[in-house]
């Protein structure tokens, strides 16, 4: 059996700018990517947090630490500058991948640097009391 799993998320990201006219996609800052195990063309999704929509997309690099997080062509009418975002990507794996599964989860600040964390995610706190 395969089970679909959080492989890795950028959460909270600030979107910096958007562009209809391109042929489509989200440009994420490369050192952030790198962090989350996103690789370029990977399909992505995308839920602002702004406005409660979600789409997918596929992911390009920017420029490292550069702070961009552009959507653009169609995925640019759903999300605008300044609305926040989390940027997800999954994998599949067996069951038994599944159970000791760890998705490489990056927090961002308003400028969409690293944000260093003061506490355990909830979700990784219950995950760990489960497994002990």
């Amino acid at each position: 059996m395969q089970l679909r799993m959080l492989k890795g998320k950028i959460h909270r990201a600030r979107v910096t700018g958007s562009d209809l006219n391109y042929e489509g996609s989200i440009e994420i800052d490369s050192s952030l990517m790198e962090a989350a195990g996103i690789l370029p063309f990977e399909e992505v999704g995308i839920w602002s947090i702004t406005t409660g929509e979600r789409f997918s997309t596929y992911a390009l690099p920017a420029d490292p630490r550069s702070g961009i997080i552009a959507l653009n062509g169609a995925a640019a009418r759903k999300v605008q500058p300044g609305d926040e975002i989390i940027i997800t990507a999954f994998v599949s794996v067996n069951e038994k991948e599944a159970q000791q599964w760890s998705p490489k989860i990056v927090f961002v600040d308003e400028k969409n640097r690293f944000k260093p964390l003061t506490h355990a995610p909830r979700a990784l706190a219950h995950s760990r009391k489960l497994a002990h």
